[in-house]
């Protein structure tokens, strides 16, 4: 199932997927109306109504806001605000965009969806209106409230009657039968009435149900067809009604479960004819149960104990049930889904005709249980037949009694007593006497067909030949000739056609089918032939009326010949304006009410009793200005006296020359469709016909044309302006251009200046640059020279400083010799002391060296981080680097003379110690030998642990010695890599440092296999020393 919320949203679509509705529960769509205030609040639906489609709803909600639902189109719109709760809503007038809501002021109102306005606002109910019915032309609407029911006229939004009753009785509901012009009135008392619509005369009663099943009706049903009336009430029993015979033919018991019915609504069906067979009872759980009033068995039912329903309404086609549920939403259903299963073919059945029973069935026996399964029916007998009332013929009554006889029950010989009694009809009952007196047939449906097809072209430009000042009438005339112009052809060009409708439309304007079937009436009747010699007048019709005055007044007949005047200026404009121009309106009225209650030759006499009437100035004019002037204008006369004589002229004149015979009887307007108007030359009308559609073709032509040529030369015209304004804006262009270019080329000098200043000032801050390079250079270079003549002046002191303590270290030893042997013995007493000491020096040293293990670890990882801050530099030192290569390379050349310099003087100094540790070492030698008597016998017992102590210590001295070549190895590849990062050109890939740093490997690793075998053979010539001393 799909939910919507409206929202705040005033369109949008009611579903977003495709609904399939489950066969469960069959809901198309499920809609809510929330706010999105601070403190959001749900706007409960109150009403709810479809159009005559089928396919289009309108609902209400309590604060005013009326939606339109268009089911087919999948869109809704906001239509309306009207700030207060609807009452009741309704959606099938005639005029499709237009609905009738009820608010809570007791006010109706009628609104476009379209246009969204307000059309009328019709007051008159002192308490709220509950329901509203709309006549099945949607001309009509009856509005009901508690007190009182209102019919209204939707053409005038007038309101035509109003049913006043005791405040004891109140009305339960007043509604419009389908399809017919029946009111049928329900009231608290169980009274049900049926009223003719046109004249609220009252046409049946429906006599009380038996008392055994007697309820107080509060919900009625109608079939489409109008035959069958359901009604129930607070009970769970159903009383079907037949209209037709007036009486009481089933009572429905609905299940136990059902204590009152709120709701009846029958569901239409496109093959059952308009006789609905299946009823959908709303009951008070809030449960819709759809029943077949014919098998009395339960098809389907739509809502719940949880989720009831408030009300609901059926589609006109029967596709959709639109229900208000309790919680404020509204739910779509969809039929289809809901009998999907009932539709299936049945299984078969086996039935068994049981015998008719004997006795009487009684108002208790027309019960039927509503179940779903199999349905028992009563058998009817013989004597519950339905009874009739058999009317006996009048054989007493004459065919002239009944031809007076008119259809709203009114006699026209009565009337035409009335008539010459009184001069009029009272103006109160005029128009109803004249639509009984015409027999208007009220063809609601053939007159909207011919107003459907629009402003007749004849009559597009009526207001150019007829200015009206009042708009409303303009409109109304354009369409009733129109009208009339579409049901006949004739009437397309008959000039006078205007005049004649002119003073009905007048009078009908509030009611355009009453004004065009009296205009109708009138041209069949008292219009014959007045088209035989169509486009010329009638000259049959002025021949009568010639002939009748030369009977009665050859005087002024005579008078007319003198002077050249016939009867095509004293007869036809009267005839052709229907004297509208010579009388007022009160006159014309009540000549008219003659008129129409006599034979249609009466109009006829009226031109010559009007013309014998007037003959003392019609004798006194001599011109024929004066004739035309006094035919076209309004005269002191007598209407009174004119009909007096009218009648007279009726009653006198010969029968051979009367236009009675000549002229048929009266002929009302067939029901269903109006006759076919044909008295007319047809070839002429068709040739004109013709002849128009020539002109017009050729003048559609002509302006087709013209309008090309014009547009032509509007698009000349344009073009030309069009070219002015780009040969302007070009113009402008090139101005501007030459502008532009003048600028650019200003700017281009001045940048050029500017760039020639700017490369000035580059090549004085170039000079300066240099002047300053040039000086730190020198500066630099001065520098450097100080500094190696400070460190020549310090080498000189180290060598004088070296020579004299080799003077005094020579002097040292030969004392020290001397001392030896003094030592001697006392180094035998302190060796046990020097073994302590040797070990804590051993342990010391280890420190020592752990000591400088961690600083040199220190010391590689500041090198390997200089490293890093030198990478991340590089780019940064790259052009730095650059110029000062040639200084360093300038500087490495100095500092390589100096050293060279200095190697030298070390050589110097080297060899002249050498000759002094020759010298040392001789004595040495001599005091060795010595030495040796001694320590022989010491060597001989220290000579294996010795060998082992030396062993060990060579061990750990080879490891030292291959430690610090690593270390020697890794700091000379990190200053390598510093190298390296500091000359970026001499860089190479991943790959070649892989394999340098391979090769490097192998290089240490040899040195260190060399440095090894250099320590073995240093120990063993140590071994060796004192047996060569000793030698």
């Amino acid at each position: 199932m799909q939910s919507t919320d409206l929202g705040n949203k005033e369109s949008g679509k009611i579903w977003h997927r495709k609904p399939s509705p489950a066969t469960r529960d069959g809901i198309i769509v499920n809609i809510i109306h929330t706010t999105s205030d601070y403190l959001p609040k749900v706007l409960r639906f109150l009403n709810v109504a479809f159009d005559s489609s089928g396919d289009c709803l309108i609902a209400g909600d309590h604060q005013g806001n009326i939606y339109v639902f268009d089911l087919s189109g999948n869109r809704f719109n906001l239509v309306q605000r009207t700030a207060q709760a609807c009452t009741a809503l309704a959606f099938n007038l005639r005029r499709k965009s237009e609905f009738l809501v009820a608010l809570a002021d007791y006010s109706v109102k009628c609104f476009d969806t379209v246009t969204k306005e307000l059309i009328s606002w019709m007051r008159g109910h002192e308490s709220s209106v509950f329901s509203i019915s709309v006549h099945a032309s949607g001309r009509y609407a009856i509005t009901t409230s508690s007190d009182t029911a209102q019919l209204w006229d939707l053409d005038t939004f007038q309101r035509k009657r109003k049913l006043n009753i005791l405040q004891s009785v109140g009305i339960q509901k007043v509604f419009f039968l389908p399809l017919s012009n029946t009111i049928l009135s329900c009231f608290k008392d169980n009274s049900i009435f049926a009223w003719e619509c046109d004249t609220l005369f009252c046409k049946y009663q429906l006599p009380a149900p038996p008392e055994s099943s007697s309820i107080l009706y509060k919900v009625f049903a109608v079939t489409r067809d109008g035959r069958i009336l359901a009604a129930g009430g607070k009970s769970n029993h159903l009383h079907l009604w037949c209209l037709e015979a007036k009486q009481l033919f089933r009572i429905i018991q609905m299940p136990t479960k059902v204590r009152a019915i709120r709701h009846l609504e029958f569901l239409p069906d496109s093959f059952d004819a308009g006789s609905n067979q299946v009823l959908g009872v709303l009951s008070q759980d809030g449960i819709m149960r759809f029943i077949n009033i014919q098998t009395c068995k339960l098809l389907f039912e739509i809502g719940s104990l949880d989720e009831g329903i408030s009300s609901s309404v059926i589609s006109p086609h029967g596709r959709y049930i639109a229900s208000v549920m309790e919680n404020g939403s509204l739910n779509i259903y969809s039929v289809q889904a809901l009998t999907q299963e009932i539709n299936k073919p049945p299984p078969p059945l086996v039935k068994v005709i049981e015998d008719l029973p004997k006795s009487k069935l009684t108002s208790g026996d027309l019960k039927i249980k509503v179940t779903s399964g199999r349905v028992q029916r009563p058998a009817k007998s013989r004597g519950n037949q339905m009874q009739t009332r058999i009317l006996k013929q009048d054989l007493t009554g004459n065919v002239e009694n009944k031809e007076n006889e008119l259809s709203d029950g009114l006699n026209k010989k009565r009337l035409q007593i009335l008539l010459k009694g009184y001069g009029e009809y009272p103006t109160k009952y005029r128009m109803f006497i004249w639509r009984a007196l015409l027999q208007l047939p009220e063809n609601h449906t053939a007159f909207s067909s011919l107003i459907d097809k629009g402003i007749h072209v004849a009559f597009l430009n009526l207001q150019k030949k007829y200015p009206i000042k009042s708009r409303k009438l303009l409109r109304v005339l354009q369409r009733t000739l129109s009208a009339l112009a579409h049901w006949s052809a004739i009437f397309t060009d008959t000039p006078y056609l205007p005049l004649l409708a002119f003073p009905f439309v007048k009078l009908f304007q509030n009611n355009q089918l009453i004004c065009f079937e009296v205009v109708a009436t009138l041209i069949i009747n008292w219009c014959q032939h007045w088209f035989e010699y169509f486009p010329n007048p009638p000259i049959n019709i002025l021949s009568m009326i010639e002939n009748v005055l030369a009977f009665h007044d050859k005087e002024l007949l005579q008078h007319f010949i003198d002077h050249d005047i016939t009867s095509r200026l004293y007869a036809w404009p009267l005839l052709e304006t229907v004297f509208s121009e010579v009388l007022t309106r009160e006159e014309w009225l009540k000549l008219f009410d003659n008129v129409f209650s006599n034979h249609p030759s009466f109009l006829l006499m009226t031109v010559v009793a009007y013309n014998i009437c007037s003959r003392a100035p019609l004798l006194n004019c001599n011109l024929k200005d004066d004739f035309e002037y006094f035919f076209h204008h309004r005269n002191n006369l007598d209407i009174s006296f004119v009909i007096r004589q009218v009648y007279h002229l009726m009653d006198t004149t010969p029968t051979d020359i009367h236009p009675d015979s000549m002229l048929d009887v009266f002929v009302a307007l067939t029901k269903g469709q109006y006759p076919v108007f044909n008295q007319y030359p047809k070839f002429i009308v068709d040739y004109q016909t013709q002849e128009r559609d020539r002109i017009r073709n050729d003048e559609l032509d002509y302006l087709r044309e013209r309008q090309t040529v014009e547009n032509m030369q509007a698009e000349v015209d344009q073009q030309r302006v069009e070219d002015e304004a780009w040969c302007q804006k070009q113009e402008l262009l090139r101005k501007a251009e030459e502008t532009r270019r003048e600028m650019l080329l200003q700017e281009e000098e001045k940048m050029i200046q500017q760039r020639q200043r700017l490369a000035a000032v580059k090549r004085e801050l170039k000079v300066k640059e240099m002047h300053l390079q040039d000086a730190a250079r020198r500066r630099f270079l001065k520098l450097q020279q100080d500094q190696r003549e400070m460190e020549l002046r310090r080498l000189d002191d180290e060598i004088e400083r070296k020579v004299h303590m080799r003077d005094q270290e020579i002097a040292t030893t030969v004392k020290d010799l001397e001392m030896r042997h003094l030592e001697l013995e006392s180094q035998k007493r302190l060796y046990e002391k020097n073994l302590t000491r040797t070990q804590e020096a051993v342990a010391e040293e280890m420190r020592e060296d752990a000591d400088a293990y961690r600083q040199k670890v220190n010391l590689e990882e500041h090198t390997f981080h200089r490293l890093i801050e030198t990478d991340q530099t590089q780019n940064q030192a790259t052009q730095q680097l650059i110029e000062e290569n040639l200084a360093k390379a300038e500087q490495a050349c100095l500092n390589t003379d100096w050293q060279i310099q200095a190697l030298h003087k070390q050589r110097c100094n080297d060899l002249q110690r050498n000759e002094c540790y020759q010298e040392v070492a001789k004595l040495l030698r001599k005091n060795r030998r010595k030495e040796i008597e001694v320590l022989n016998a010491m060597m001989a017992e220290e000579a294996k642990k010795r060998e082992e102590a030396e062993e060990k210590d060579f061990r750990l001295k080879s490891e030292k010695k291959a430690s610090v070549l690593s270390d020697a190895s890794r700091k000379w590849f990190l200053e390598k890599e510093i190298e390296h990062t500091k000359h970026p050109c001499n860089e190479v890939s991943l790959s070649q440092r892989r394999i340098q740093w391979d090769t490097m490997e192998q290089d240490l690793v040899e040195r260190v296999r060399n440095l090894r075998q250099r320590l073995t053979a240093r120990a063993r010539n140590r071994c060796q020393t004192p047996h060569l001393l000793a030698a």
